[in-house]
C-alpha cells in the first residue's frame, strides 16, 4: 500500500490525531500555527491537509500543493479555504457540518439568555465592588418572538430548544419549504416580516453574497424598537458599523456577537466600547465534546478518502460512502473511458456533453459518473492534470453545457451509461455498460451496436460492409507486426464500424495505409 502523507496545520484534539496515526497507509505530521508562507512552502509534500479556522488555504498555498488531494476542515465554515481554486486543481474540500451543531446552537441560546438578563455586565459590576441591582433589570423570553435567519442544522436545533423555552419561533430560509417548516413547528416568513415581528433575532446562515450585510441599516430601520441581536454564525452577515449606530440610537437594545469581520477585532472596534454589547472570541464550537467530535470525524473522512476514495461531507463534489464508493468504481472507470473515447474521435467544437445513466448507474448517482466522463473527455485538451473534481470547472470555462439524466431502466442491458458530445459540427454518442467480470464494455458508438472491451489501444475503422475488408485490414496490421487481441464489428445500412483491440502502438504510416483503402472511410487510434 502506498503511504499518503497528511499535514495537520492547526491545533487539533488528540482524538483526531490518533485516528490519523493509527490508520494504515497514512503518515501524519502535526505542525500547528503555520503562516500562509510556511504552509505554502511545505504543502507540496502532502496528499492531505487537516485544518480548523486558523490556517488559510489560499490560492498561493494551493498553487504549491502539487500532491494535495483533500483538505479537511474540522468544523462547518470553509471561508478560510479558496474552494473554487481547490476545485479547479482537483482537491476535495470536506467539512464536518453537524459536528459543531449542538455546541454552536447552545452557545447562541446562551448569548441570547445572557443578553436578555445582562449577566456579563452584572458580573463585571460586582467584580468592581458594586451592587447595582436596578441597573441590570432584564426581560423575560417566554412568550416573546424569536426570529431565526437560516434553518440549517444549527438553526433547526436553536428552534427546537427555543420552543422548549416557550418562545414563538419564526424563521427565514429561502431553500426550506412551507411544509418542512410546518413539520418543525416554525413559521416561515420573509426577512422583512422577520425583522418587523421579532423580539430576538439570531443568525445561522453562511456568509455568501446574499447574506453579506443582511442585517444592516435598512434592516435595523424595520425592526422592533428594543430588539436584541445574536450572531454566532459568520462575521459580515451583520454590518458592525450599522449595528453600533443602531444601538447608540436606541433602536437596537443590545447585541451578542461571537464572530466578527476581522478576528480578533481591533481594540478600538466601535462595538467593544458599548455596554449593551456582549462579545465572545468565536467560542461557538469551543466545547471539549465538539472539538473531539469534529476532530474524529474529519480525520476519519480524510483517511477514508485517501485509502479507499470514500467521500463524505464534501463541499465541491458529491459525497460517496464506502459501500457506495465500491459499487460506483466500475462506473467511474466506464465514464472516464467513454469520455476519453469521445475526446479522441474526429475533432469538433463541442458545446454540450450529455450523460444519461440508466439502471444501477442511475440509482448510484449520475453526478459522480458525469464528472468522470468530463475528466476523461477533457484530459487531452488541458495541460494540467485533471480529475472528476476539477473537470466541471474546466468545462464551464470552455462554455460546455453539461446535462446529466437518470433513467430507471436501460433498453438492452440492465445498466448503461450513454454519453453524447454535440456542437454545431455534429455529435458523437458512445454507450457503455459493465461486463460480467466487472470490466467496462462499449455497446454502442455513433449508431452502431457493438460488444467491445473498453481499454488499452483501440483502432476504430469505419468502412464499407464488403467481403474481404476485415481480412485486408488484418493483413495490413499483421504486416506491421501488430497483434489483434479482439475485434468487434457493428453494421448499419451497408456500413461497418470495427473496433480492433491491438496490443501494440499502430504507427502513423500504417494508419495512413489503412485510410488509403477505397473501402475505408476513416481510421482513428484511441488510447485508453
Amino acid at each position: 500500500m502506498t503511504t499518503a502523507k497528511v499535514l495537520i496545520s492547526d491545533k487539533l484534539s488528540d482524538v483526531g490525531l490518533d485516528v490519523l496515526r493509527s490508520a494504515a497507509g497514512i503518515e501524519a505530521d502535526y505542525k500547528p500555527g503555520l503562516s500562509e508562507d510556511e504552509l505554502a512552502e511545505c504543502i507540496g509534500d502532502y496528499d492531505g491537509l487537516v485544518i480548523r479556522s486558523g490556517s488559510k488555504v489560499t490560492a498561493k498555498v494551493l498553487a504549491a500543493a502539487e500532491r494535495l488531494r483533500v483538505v479537511g476542515r474540522a468544523g462547518i465554515g470553509v471561508d478560510n479555504i479558496d474552494v473554487p481554486v481547490a476545485s479547479r486543481r482537483g482537491v476535495v474540500v470536506m467539512n464536518t457540518p453537524t459536528g459543531n451543531a449542538v455546541t454552536t446552537a447552545e452557545h447562541a441560546l446562551s448569548l441570547m439568555m445572557s443578553l436578555a438578563r445582562k449577566i456579563p455586565q452584572a458580573t463585571a459590576s460586582m467584580r468592581a465592588g458594586k451592587w447595582e441591582k436596578s441597573k441590570f433589570q432584564g426581560r423575560e423570553i417566554a412568550g416573546k418572538t424569536l426570529g431565526i435567519v437560516g434553518l440549517g442544522n444549527i438553526g433547526r436545533i436553536v428552534a427546537d430548544r427555543a420552543k422548549g423555552l416557550k418562545l414563538n419561533v419564526i424563521a427565514h430560509d429561502p431553500v426550506v419549504s412551507e411544509e418542512r417548516a410546518s413539520e418543525l413547528g416554525i413559521g416561515l416568513v420573509s426577512t422583512d416580516e422577520l425583522f418587523k415581528r421579532s423580539d430576538f433575532i439570531t443568525v445561522h446562515a453562511p456568509l455568501v453574497d446574499g447574506t453579506r450585510g443582511l442585517l444592516g441599516r435598512e434592516a435595523f430601520a424595520q425592526m422592533k424598537k428594543g430588539v436584541l441581536i445574536v450572531n454566532a454564525a459568520r462575521g459580515g452577515i451583520v454590518d458592525e458599523e450599522a449595528l453600533a449606530e443602531a444601538i447608540r440610537e436606541k433602536r437596537v437594545a443590545g447585541a451578542a456577537l461571537d464572530v466578527f469581520v476581522e478576528e480578533p477585532p481591533a481594540a478600538d472596534h466601535p462595538l467593544l466600547s458599548l455596554d449593551e454589547v456582549i462579545v465572545t472570541p468565536h467560542l461557538g464550537a469551543s466545547t471539549s465534546e465538539a472539538q473531539e467530535r469534529v476532530a474524529r470525524e474529519i480525520c476519519q473522512q480524510v483517511v477514508d478518502y485517501l485509502t479507499n476514495d470514500s467521500i463524505t461531507n464534501a463541499i465541491n463534489v458529491p459525497s460517496v460512502g464506502g459501500d457506495e464508493a465500491e459499487r460506483l468504481k466500475p462506473y467511474l472507470s466506464l465514464g472516464t473511458m467513454l469520455g476519453k473515447l469521445l475526446g479522441q474521435l474526429e475533432e469538433m467544437q463541442v458545446s454540450e456533453v450529455r450523460v444519461t445513466c440508466a439502471g444501477e448507474a442511475g440509482d448510484l448517482g449520475a453526478r459522480p459518473i458525469t464528472n468522470a466522463v468530463l475528466a476523461g473527455y477533457l484530459d487531452r485538451f488541458v495541460e494540467e492534470p485533471i480529475n472528476a473534481i476539477s473537470a466541471p470547472f474546466e468545462a464551464r470555462e470552455r462554455g460546455i453545457t453539461v446535462q446529466e439524466i437518470r433513467e430507471e431502466s436501460a433498453r438492452r442491458y440492465t445498466t448503461t451509461v450513454r454519453v453524447t458530445a454535440s456542437g454545431d459540427d455534429g455529435l458523437h454518442t458512445a454507450t457503455g455498460t459493465i461486463g460480467a467480470s466487472g470490466e467496462p464494455q462499449l455497446v454502442g458508438l455513433n449508431g452502431y451496436e457493438l460488444d467491445a472491451v473498453l481499454g488499452g489501444r483501440m483502432l476504430v475503422v469505419h468502412n464499407d460492409d464488403l467481403p474481404g475488408v476485415i481480412g485486408n485490414i488484418g493483413s495490413v496490421l499483421g504486416k506491421a507486426g501488430i497483434n489483434v487481441a479482439r475485434l468487434q464489428v457493428g453494421l448499419n445500412d451497408g456500413k461497418a464500424l470495427a473496433l480492433w483491440n491491438v496490443d501494440q502502438e499502430v504507427p502513423e504510416d500504417t494508419q495512413k495505409e489503412l485510410a488509403a483503402q477505397d473501402y475505408v472511410r476513416s481510421v482513428q487510434l484511441i488510447r485508453l
